[in-house]
């Protein structure tokens, strides 16, 4: 090893944080490999580089015996003695074997030790940035789509969005700017790997913590969000001060900070509702924007009867049922409506 490579690991040290006695002992290990591959497999051998100098040397281990039958791993006493006065069998004794072309293989070695070990660094640094970002938000540039994947450059690392959390119907252009999930982060033989979402419940908490700053502030509370990625959102929000409003708060002074979700949602509807703890209020709350004449709660069955006005019935169902569907998702109570009309001419449930 050359004064190069001695200071190419001071570097490695202060940059990359890697500890250069670990480098050197990596690099010490690869070199007992290589002297084996070169020089003879089946010698005990021990590497030593001078941490000063770079000097490299190799030492055969060689066990004292009375009668010698291998010369690559035993050695008389005789001559253990020359090396090492004092010896006695079964002790264990070093000579030094370093091949005149050693210093060749050595700097090889460690080059391709320290790319390694870099490589190596860099993935357990992406690893530990990412994985404490698990449940939060990044912003990433779309870099490609393949086979129904979509690979987000995210700086550093490169992150996958598998079909399942693509928001249906929403087409993302190369180099375009997104907010995303990070659902999981996985080790994995070729490095980290990052998994990121469009579609998950947990992209509208956070998009909400980022714009409401009294929900990040933990003044106003999520209590639930149900979600059809793509179509509506159901988000009920709660404040223990009686002074706040929660929906307020979220939908901002004449919708500024609601519409800034919206916009990154690219136009999914969003539905903010007040929290209550009691049953009823609540589905009625969450059957918004439909109106609610009656809620009769059934704790037995959870089960939640609604009347609504006649003109409000197609309203609280929704399109092909998905307001009540959110509705019940949110709650935790199955929702079933009937209209006015229907309950006086005794349609009952």
């Amino acid at each position: 090893m050359n004064e190069g490579l001695l200071a190419a690991l001071t570097d490695l040290e202060r940059e990359k944080g890697i500890e250069k006695e670990i480098l050197f002992q990596a690099i010490e290990s690869a070199l007992i490999s290589a002297y084996r591959r070169n020089f003879g497999s089946v010698q005990n051998v021990r590497v030593r580089i001078d941490r000063e100098s770079g000097a490299t040397q190799v030492w055969a281990q060689k066990t004292v015996v009375p009668e010698v039958q291998d010369h690559r791993l035993e050695v008389s006493l005789e001559e253990a003695t020359t090396v090492r006065p004092g010896s006695i069998e079964g002790d264990i004794v070093e000579f030094e074997v370093t091949p005149k072309n050693f210093g060749r293989i050595a700097a090889q070695t460690a080059k391709q030790v320290i790319v390694q070990r870099i490589r190596e660094a860099e993935r357990g640094m992406i690893y530990d940035e990412f994985i404490d970002r698990e449940g939060e938000i990044v912003t990433g540039l779309v870099h490609r789509t393949e086979r129904n994947l979509v690979y987000i450059d995210l700086g550093r690392t490169e992150a996958i969005m598998m079909p399942s959390e693509q928001v249906p119907g929403e087409f993302l252009r190369g180099n375009e700017r997104v907010k995303l999930y990070v659902v999981e982060v996985k080790k994995t033989s070729k490095g980290p790997q990052v998994y990121v979402s469009r579609s998950h419940p947990g992209l509208i908490r956070r998009l909400f913590e980022l714009e409401v700053p009294e929900i990040h502030d933990g003044v106003v509370e999520i209590k639930g969000i149900a979600r059809e990625a793509g179509a509506r959102t159901k988000i009920a929000v709660w404040a223990e001060d009686p002074n706040i409003d929660p929906v307020g708060s979220c939908v901002g002074n004449r919708g500024s900070r609601v519409q800034v979700i919206v916009q990154e949602l690219r136009g999914e509807k969003l539905d903010i509702i007040r929290w209550d703890p009691d049953p009823a209020v609540l589905v009625a709350n969450a059957l918004s924007p439909a109106q609610v004449t009656n809620v009769t709660i059934e704790p037995d069955t959870r089960a939640a009867r609604v009347v609504v006005p006649d003109n409000q019935l197609s309203l609280g169902i929704g399109k092909e049922g998905q307001n009540a569907r959110l509705a019940a998702k949110l709650t935790g109570w199955k929702v079933d409506l009937k209209s006015e009309s229907q309950v006086g001419q005794g349609n009952w449930w």
